[in-house]
C-alpha cells in the first residue's frame, strides 16, 4: 500500500470515529502515574482504568507497597477491569522494572531529558508493551506517539490500513504522519473506545458503522479475522495441553518398540544360523581341464 493511500484511509477512519465517539480528556498526572494508568487502560474503558488507579492509591500507602504485593492480590482489587490478571501483571512488572532502573518512583526528571532518550529508557523496561510505551510517550512526555491496543489493530486491519505482517509487529506505519500531533490524543481516545466496544461485542453495530465508512468489506474482514484468531488460539492451547500428551505417547511407543526389537534380535540371529545349517550344500562344480598348449610344427 502506498503511503498516500494509507494516509487517506487513516483520515477516513478518524472522521468516522468522530461521528460516533467523543474523546476523553487527558488528565494531568505525575509521570509514574501515567505509566501505571496506561497498564490499566490497555484493553479497558477509561472510566474503569480511572477507578482502578484510584483504588490502588486508596488501598496502599505508596507505590512501593504495591510493588511488593502479589499479582493475585492486585488483580483482586482490580476485579472490575475486563482482564484484571493481565492488568495486574503489567502494572507490577512496570513498577518493579522502573524501580530497578531509576531507584525511585518519582520520574519527573525524565521530562527534562531529550524526548527520544526518555522514550528509550522506558522502552528498555521489562514488561513494557507497545501500547503502554506509546501512552506514556504521548500523555506523560508530550511526544507524538498514538497508542493502539490489540483490538485497535484489528480495526486498522479491517479498514485496510495495515496488513497481517504489520498487525503481528503491532506497528502502524505512517500513523503519526497522517494524524497531526494536535489531534493525536483525540484520535487515540476515539480508537480506544471503538477497540473496547469491539472487544466486548464482535458484532457491535457502532464499530461496524465506523469501519464500513472506510472500507465496504471491513465488516467481513473483521469476521474472518475473528475466526482466524480463535483458531490460532485453539491451536496454541492444544500445543500446551494435547501435544505434550501426544509427545509422551510417542516416546513411550518408541521405547516399547525398541525393547521389542532388542528381544527379537537374538531369535532372528539363531533362526538364520539354523537356516544356514539346514540349507543343502551346493555341489561343487567339476574343475575344468587345463587347456592344452598348442605347439608349432617345424617345417620339414
Amino acid at each position: 500500500m502506498t503511503a498516500s493511500n494509507r494516509a487517506a484511509r487513516i483520515a477516513k477512519l478518524h472522521t468516522s470515529l468522530k461521528k460516533h465517539y467523543k474523546p476523553v480528556p487527558n488528565s494531568n498526572r505525575p509521570l509514574m502515574e501515567h505509566l501505571l494508568y496506561a497498564c490499566l487502560l490497555e484493553g479497558a474503558p477509561a472510566e474503569l482504568a480511572d477507578e482502578g488507579l484510584a483504588k490502588l492509591e486508596q488501598q496502599y500507602f505508596d507505590w512501593n507497597e504495591v510493588r511488593v504485593t502479589t499479582v493475585s492480590e492486585i488483580a483482586e482489587l482490580l476485579s472490575s477491569l475486563p482482564n484484571p490478571m493481565n492488568a495486574a501483571t503489567r502494572l507490577k512488572r512496570c513498577l518493579q522494572s522502573a524501580f530497578e532502573a531509576f531507584y525511585s518512583f518519582d520520574l519527573e526528571d525524565l521530562k527534562k531529558q531529550n524526548l527520544g532518550k526518555a522514550v528509550e529508557q522506558f522502552e528498555a523496561l521489562p514488561g513494557m508493551t507497545p501500547f503502554v510505551l506509546s501512552s506514556v510517550a504521548q500523555h506523560g512526555l508530550g511526544g507524538h506517539s498514538i497508542p493502539v491496543d490489540s483490538y485497535g489493530l484489528r480495526i486498522m486491519f479491517a479498514c485496510g490500513i495495515i496488513n497481517e505482517a504489520e498487525m503481528v509487529t503491532r506497528k502502524v506505519p505512517g500513523l503519526e504522519r497522517a494524524i497531526p500531533k494536535s489531534k493525536g490524543m483525540e484520535f487515540g481516545s476515539l480508537l480506544q473506545q471503538a477497540s473496547i466496544a469491539l472487544r466486548q461485542d464482535p458484532q457491535d453495530k457502532t464499530v461496524h458503522a465506523v469501519v464500513s465508512a472506510v472500507d465496504k468489506d471491513a465488516v467481513k474482514s473483521l469476521a474472518i479475522l475473528e475466526l482466524a484468531l480463535k483458531a490460532s488460539a485453539k491451536v496454541a492451547t492444544e500445543s500446551v495441553e494435547d501435544v505434550d500428551e501426544e509427545v509422551s505417547k510417542s516416546s513411550a511407543k518408541k521405547a516399547t518398540t525398541k525393547k521389542a526389537a532388542t528381544k527379537k534380535t537374538p531369535a532372528k540371529k539363531a533362526a538364520k544360523k539354523v537356516q544356514a545349517k539346514e540349507a543343502p550344500k551346493k555341489e561343487a562344480k567339476p574343475a575344468k581341464a587345463p587347456a592344452k598348449k598348442l605347439t608349432k610344427r617345424k617345417p620339414r
